[in-house]
Order: C-alpha cells, then sequence, then structure tokens
C-alpha cells in the first residue's frame, strides 16, 4: 500500500521559516517525480513545487521561486520543502504527490498524501 505521510506544517509568523517533510513507502520512490501543491481556504488546489526523479531539477510557480526550496532524498525516500520568508498568502493545506510525469494541474498524479496545514500569521 502506497503512503505520502506530510509533517512539518504549523503556526509561524510572516517572515519565518517552515521545513515540510514528505515520507514516502510501498512505492519505487526514485521512479516517481515528487510534487508539492496547496490548498488555500475557498481556492482551487495550487501547483507549488516539483522535483525530479534524480533530484538534479527542479521548478516551482512564481510567487514562491527565491523563497521556497524543494530537495529529495532517494535513499530516504522523503521530499522536502523548506520555506522561508513565509507571507500570509502562504497559509494552506500541503500536499505531497508523485507522479510519473510532468503535471502541474494535479490531475494526473499517481499518489497524493492527506496534506499538513501550514498558518502564517501577519
Amino acid at each position: 500500500q502506497v503512503q505520502l505521510v506530510e509533517s512539518g506544517g504549523g503556526l509561524v509568523q510572516a517572515g519565518g521559516s517552515l521545513r515540510l517533510s514528505c515520507a514516502a513507502s510501498g512505492l519505487t520512490f526514485s521512479a516517481y517525480k515528487m510534487y508539492w501543491f496547496r490548498q488555500a481556504p475557498g481556492k482551487e488546489r495550487e501547483f507549488v513545487a516539483l522535483c525530479t526523479r534524480s533530484g538534479d531539477s527542479s521548478y516551482y510557480t512564481d510567487s514562491v521561486k527565491g523563497r521556497f526550496t524543494i530537495t529529495r532524498d532517494n535513499a530516504k525516500n522523503m521530499v522536502t520543502l523548506q520555506m522561508n520568508s513565509l507571507k500570509p498568502e502562504d497559509t494552506a493545506v500541503y500536499y505531497c504527490a508523485a507522479s510519473v510525469r510532468f503535471d502541474a494541474t494535479g490531475n494526473d498524479m499517481n499518489y497524493w498524501g492527506k496534506g499538513t496545514l501550514v498558518t502564517v500569521s501577519s
């Protein structure tokens, strides 16, 4: 059974940092591109970041470029999202996802985690 389990969410003041982790099990982790998406209250799901299978390339939505960093450790089946200079508009539930495809819509993910809540206070 495939599981993606996020952790590291919480409440932080604007300008602060959080590090989200996603532990994967039950899948050949290195075969999947790993994603972070987020969904703010009342808004649609949004692509945040993508890390390729080897981890040598990453992609970000414009609003987080220069502030967020996605990395992965294929030996530990783990992907992380380091979030710095957080803003209130970063408040959302953050989801880890895995896909064999490039897909910024989220419609073509093979697996999803249950999410972790990040709240940034002003």
